[in-house]
């Protein structure tokens, strides 16, 4: 058993496996009103019909995109709809079938258009058809296609702005505020990165979590939730079952966010890192660890003790909150400052320059002068 950290996330990502909800023999027929034709489907199934997909089983665990296009004029109706059927077996044998329909408004207006995008939603279509991209063509051609893809949307808005508007940064409306970083934590993920040595094993593993996963375990990866867990607090806690859960702020994730005095959390959805400072305080190590220093932590900890002290149960509070809120159960892996190992969690800096990649500064930037161009 040399890594016992993968060891408990296989035997909580088997146990999932068997005991969560599963539906056999399914399809899933996608509709949508007149006008509008969905002529791409991405995540994992086989394509029966125009619309009509096969499944063979599924499950909470999977997800799916669809590209839209419109054929015809759309103003016979104030409203265009999209419905999703499911027939599935369950695993009592029972042959059942849900529906979900979306009804959306429509309109001319751009600005309206613009204001009700959702970022995430969107990031995650373009990183499915920024893998097709990568596997038909290649990994160049798909990372210059989304930094297209954000060029274009951006450029649309600033269109509708005056030119005293437009000066300065990068114009972007509320709702596509943070489009720029996903695009940048996008190039930089393991199923597009260039200039940095990548298996092969794990670009292909990068490129099937970008076209099956769930959309809010996708953004995980993507973009991770780091939190400074040295100055945990109840103050701004959520109540839960009469017991106060700390919620510390969440950070950039820059190392300029980092620093030796401190612990930080990093959540990437597959797996919990804390990293340790160096110049961390003894009593944290003490009455966290059981250690009396920094010196003392061993390299490589994937546990924490339970301690009877405040500092102790609010942090594994804390983790639990977080592990709770996902389908698996995410391993923690201690990562000191000055430990070999230390890329593993220096790779999410996402906002930060490398010898291959732009900073999220420099990208924002580069998005500025491809407008202008």
């Amino acid at each position: 058993m040399h890594n016992p950290a993968e060891v408990e996330r296989f035997e909580a990502d088997l146990k999932r496996y068997l005991n969560r909800k599963i539906g056999l023999e399914a399809v899933m027929r996608v509709r949508c009103t007149k006008g509008l034709a969905i002529h791409t489907f991405h995540g994992n199934f086989f394509v029966r019909s125009t619309d009509l997909l096969s499944l063979p089983n599924i499950n909470p665990d999977a997800g799916f995109g669809m590209q839209v296009s419109i054929e015809d004029n759309l103003t016979d109706s104030p409203y265009a709809a999209f419905q999703a059927a499911l027939l599935y077996t369950s695993s009592k044998g029972e042959r059942r079938i849900r529906v979900h329909t979306l009804c959306l408004p429509v309109t001319t207006s751009l600005t309206d258009i613009i204001n009700s995008v959702d970022q995430q939603a969107m990031i995650g279509l373009l990183a499915k058809m920024a893998v097709d991209r990568s596997i038909n063509t290649a990994v160049s051609d798909a990372r210059e296609a989304l930094v297209n893809a954000c060029v274009d949307a951006l450029g649309a808005y600033g269109a509708t702005l005056g030119n005293q508007q437009r000066m300065g940064a990068v114009p972007s409306p509320y709702s596509l505020r943070l489009l720029p970083l996903y695009v940048s934590a996008m190039l930089k993920h393991p199923s597009l990165r260039l200039g940095v040595s990548t298996k092969t094993d794990d670009r292909v593993h990068a490129m099937d979590d970008c076209k099956a996963l769930p959309l809010s375990q996708l953004m995980l990866q993507l973009v991770p939730e780091l939190y400074p867990v040295h100055i945990l607090t109840d103050e701004g806690g959520i109540l839960k079952e009469d017991i106060v859960i700390p919620q510390p702020p969440r950070l950039a994730l820059n190392s300029g966010s980092i620093d030796r005095n401190g612990a930080f959390l990093l959540d990437t959805g597959t797996y919990l890192y804390l990293w340790v400072g160096s110049a961390i305080s003894p009593t944290f190590c003490s009455q966290v660890f059981n250690r009396p220093d920094f010196s003392s932590l061993e390299d490589g900890l994937c546990d924490l003790p339970e301690l009877e002290n405040e500092m102790s149960e609010r942090l594994r509070l804390f983790i639990s909150h977080l592990t709770d809120r996902k389908p698996g159960s995410p391993p923690l892996i201690i990562v000191r400052e000055d430990s070999r190992n230390r890329h593993v969690f220096i790779q999410y800096m996402i906002e930060d320059k490398t010898e291959s990649s732009m900073s999220y500064y420099e990208f924002l930037q580069h998005i500025q002068k491809q407008q202008k161009s």
